[in-house]
């Protein structure tokens, strides 16, 4: 599947129980990545919603998906500038949302190993923010510990997408998983 917006990893063991569940959700597929699973949700934080429900009834949900990001910007590059380019693009458009904030961005790549190593563009989509922020005259910072916000980018060979998460959505979401 080209066209998701959810990555989904799967604790060990897991694999045929998450693909049953999520099923009944989204369109999901297979990926060539050793327990990782893409989506295509209608409505991608609904089925966090669902699954985060779903998970108080049923104990085991967190006994077989590991993590669950959905994506609220996707696209596909080409070549490692190129996604570069329109992850900046992504990024800028929560500048309003993270004005005076602290947040840090958390990249996990799958393919592309070599050309996006991931803490090199953690840090410049951070470095991408905190100078358009600057300008704003809405300084951020960054920070690991009790962030306002984390910005997710997953990538499966040469489709990424983004999302914001706040404080109180990544307390809302353990499903989320995202350090």
């Amino acid at each position: 599947m080209q066209d998701w917006n959810v990555v989904i990893s799967v604790r060990e063991g897991g694999y045929s129980a998450a693909r049953e569940l999520l099923r009944q959700f989204a369109e999901v597929s297979r990926t060539h990545y050793f327990n990782v699973l893409a989506a295509k949700a209608d409505d991608p934080r609904a089925l966090l919603d669902t699954l985060t429900e779903l998970s108080m009834t049923i104990p085991d949900i967190p006994a077989f998906l590991a993590r669950v990001v959905p994506l609220t910007s996707t696209f596909n590059f080409d070549s490692p500038e190129h996604f570069e380019e329109q992850a900046r693009e992504a990024v800028l458009q929560w500048i309003s949302r993270l004005a005076g904030k602290s947040f840090h961005v958390r990249v996990h790549r799958r393919g592309f190993k070599q050309e996006l190593p991931s803490p090199k563009e953690e840090q410049m989509l951070a470095a991408t923010l905190l100078e358009a922020m600057e300008k704003t005259g809405t300084p951020g910072r960054i920070a690991f510990d009790d962030p306002d916000a984390i910005i997710a980018v997953e990538t499966i060979d040469n489709r990424a997408g983004l999302s914001l998460w706040s404080r109180d959505d990544l307390s809302r979401y353990p499903l989320l998983g995202l350090d």
